[in-house]
Formats: structure tokens, sequence, C-alpha cells
């Protein structure tokens, strides 16, 4: 049989997780409930560029200085109304314009301490970023934020969510209810890398960043905890994502994090985050896992 056609929940590896070490928990997403490893593995909407091609090794953080910063970092409590809710991308493999899209959303309520707080259109760049990205096949968070530069996205009350059964749909040139896209579009001024564990903390302090990541098959099956991959499980695709903040456990044995909103609603993981090692380049995430998936920042 197929491998990929057996049940994204495999009990097993929960136990095994689960069993064989402390770091993290595994359990059931009800989200993958009946759903394939294959259907899962669509949701992974980051497109490998070519074979080895990874392009993001440099290390930015070599002159961030970060000895004033705070040990732990939340946006979410410094920003509490700024950051917005987590969102479900469906069966669609739009997890890169989720990533820019929600990152701009926070990144410009923040800049103009709410005086434009607004959920921006994912919508709008599935179904019109097409130069380079494919919709609900996938794309890259590179050409996504070129398209906010280049362009901008009007908001989700004008431009709602509507691929989550997997179509891509046309791109629309007015709002839902017809009035023109221009009055709530909004850019950005610029955008930059922050590759390397300094300088995305740097970022971090002044707001939400877009990181891509390598996804391994135990990783749908987290559930809380700081997630440390193991990557004999299998790679099953690359994702983006919305980097929130960053933090260190306490206890005997400190170990430093990531927190992450995922785009899979609000029944995977811990309402929708999750908590990834930091320090190591987990999963490629501090550098980027492949060509046009390095850590991103917005300047608004």
């Amino acid at each position: 049989m197929d491998r990929d056609l057996l049940p994204v929940i495999n009990h097993a590896l929960i136990d095994e997780i689960n069993t064989k070490q402390s770091s993290w928990t595994a359990g059931v997403n009800d989200n993958f409930l009946g759903m394939t490893l294959l259907d899962a593995k669509r949701l992974l909407g980051v497109r490998p560029s070519g074979v080895g091609n990874v392009s993001c090794t440099h290390n930015m953080s070599a002159h961030v200085d970060v000895s004033a910063l705070p040990d732990n970092f939340d946006a979410r409590t410094t920003w509490p109304t700024f950051v917005h809710p987590i969102r479900d991308q469906g069966q669609c493999g739009s997890c890169w314009a989720h990533a820019a899209s929600e990152t701009f959303s926070d990144k410009l309520a923040i800049a103009t301490n709410g005086s434009v707080n607004e959920i921006f259109s994912v919508q709008e760049l599935v179904s019109c970023d097409t130069a380079h990205d494919m919709g609900c096949n996938g794309g890259w968070p590179e050409y996504a934020f070129q398209y906010l530069l280049n362009k901008g996205l009007p908001s989700d009350q004008c431009y709602p969510y509507t691929s989550g059964q997997g179509d891509s749909g046309k791109c629309l040139s007015t709002c839902k209810d017809g009035s023109a896209k221009m009055l709530t579009t909004h850019k950005i001024k610029s955008w930059d890398y922050c590759n390397g564990e300094a300088a995305m903390m740097a970022q971090l302090v002044q707001g939400p960043i877009a990181v891509a990541f390598a996804v391994y098959e135990d990783f749908f099956s987290y559930k809380s905890g700081v997630y440390v991959p193991n990557e004999a499980t299998g790679l099953a695709g690359y994702h983006a994502v919305k980097m929130v903040g960053y933090g260190v456990t306490t206890g005997p044995k400190p170990q430093k994090y990531w927190i992450v909103a995922n785009s899979w609603g609000l029944t995977w993981g811990n309402k929708g985050y999750f908590q990834i090692v930091r320090g190591v380049n987990a999963c490629g995430m501090e550098y980027g896992p492949i060509d046009k998936g390095c850590p991103i920042y917005a300047n608004v």
C-alpha cells in the first residue's frame, strides 16, 4: 500500500514520541481526522526551487547585539489587540500567503498603534499573485512579500478567504460587495531577510516575522511543549508560518524556543500555536530550509 494513503494520525508514532522524550507532547489533532498523509502534505505549500538549491545560509546575526533584549518575548502579550487570531488555510496549500498576510496585518497594526488594525486578505495573494506563486498549489514567502510591496493587500472584509476547499479562485477586481479594492489596500514599504537567531530576535521585538521550515511527519501530531524534530520520521514537505516570539524554559535544563502561529485552525497544536527549539536551526527555520524560504520581516 502507498504510504501516503495511510492515515496522517499515527497512534503508534504518537505513543513512541511520548515514551521516548519529554520535551514535547504528541496527540491527536482533530483537524486531521479522516485525512491521509497525502492530504496533510498538500497543506505544505512552500515549494522547493531545485534540488539542493539553498541560498539562505548566510548568517545575518554576526553583528546583531541582543544583550539588551529580554530573555522572553511574546508579541501576543506585548500587543494583545494587534496580533490577530489564528487562521485556517483549509485544504489549500496557501501557507506561503498566510504567513505573509498575517505578518503584515500584525506589523501595520503595531506600527500605527492600532489606527490601521485590520486582517488583510490572504485570498488576494492566493488568487491574484500568479506571476510566480501558484495559489493552493503552493508558492514562496519571498514572492508574496514582493507582491505586498508592489501591489499591497485589501482587507479580509473586502476580499475574504474562499479557498479552504482547495480552489485558488479567480482574481477579483473589486471587493466582494462591488466596492473598489483600493479603498482598503495597504502596501509595505520594504522587506528584508533576518537570518540567524540574533537577527530574528531583534526583529521579533518589533513585531512578527514570516519563516519557512521543513516539516517532518511527527510534527502533524504536535500538541504542546518545545518541539524537537525527529528527522527519521520522514520529510513531509515545507511550510510557512508567522513567528511571534521567543523564550526559554525554566528548570534544571533550560531550553530555548521560538513561539510560532500555525495556519491550521485552533484545533491543531496548542490552540493553533507551537513552540520549536531555538538556536540550532531546527527544520532549517533560522536560515531558511530552501531557496526563497529565508526568515523575512516587513517594514511598514
